[in-house]
């Protein structure tokens, strides 16, 4: 059970921190900046795979735990765990920041630019695939951990969410938008959110067998 609650706690602060920045900049116009929102999201992406990689393996995002088990570097049997867990956390934090912030104008919630869901569809899927593709060629096994990953990681997020994060919101995480999303009352658009990073990711293990032996992105695949 404890790598549950540790994908649980630390979903929990990936969302109170990154959508908690978005909320923070938007309440008091501009103070933490679009930047000080990316690094935001990397820096914490960094501090949880230091704090919990060895515990859970830092997954916090239901892709990554999908893509492990496309990759089968991670048992069936504990698939749906893993995904609740994190689900559960990425709530509890949303619920948390909207009550210390309700009458906020954004509870940090991802969103299409001028509703344009294609664009953004393409633009999840191929940040998650970057994201999947560095993932899997730092990890060990389906562990995240140590320094090396923890830092590629986190750069990865946070370059990301930082150049993207204007057009699409830059998830790559359905857990990261899921919580907000139903916090925000608007959930148009989370299907998005929860299919294009799933698929980035599971392409990202297919395309690592390509320039890499097959045993360093994959077991038995």
């Amino acid at each position: 059970m404890k790598k549950y609650w540790a994908e649980f706690l630390g979903t929990y602060i990936l969302v109170f921190v990154g959508a908690g920045a978005i909320i923070i900049n938007s309440v008091t116009e501009g103070t933490v900046s679009h930047l000080g929102v990316g690094l935001s999201f990397g820096l914490v992406v960094m501090a949880m795979i230091y704090a919990i990689g060895d515990i859970s393996g830092a997954h916090i995002n239901p892709a990554v735990t999908i893509a492990f088990w496309v990759a089968k570097r991670f048992p069936s049997n504990q698939l749906l765990q893993y995904m609740s867990f994190q689900i559960l956390g990425a709530i509890l934090a949303s619920a948390t920041l909207y009550f210390m912030f309700p009458n906020a104008v954004t509870m940090g919630e991802t969103l299409p630019l001028k509703d344009n869901w294609i664009q953004s569809f393409f633009l999840e899927l191929i940040l998650t695939f970057i994201l999947m593709f560095v993932i899997l060629n730092v990890s060990t096994g389906a562990k995240e951990k140590g320094i090396t990953a923890a830092l590629a990681i986190g750069g990865v997020v946070a370059f990301e969410a930082t150049f993207a994060g204007p057009i699409c919101g830059a998830s790559m995480n359905p857990a990261r938008s899921i919580g907000p999303a139903i916090f925000s009352f608007d959930l148009t658009h989370l299907w998005l959110y929860i299919v294009a990073p799933i698929l980035g990711a599971i392409l990202a293990v297919f395309s690592c067998r390509f320039i890499q032996e097959a045993k360093s992105c994959c077991d038995n695949c």
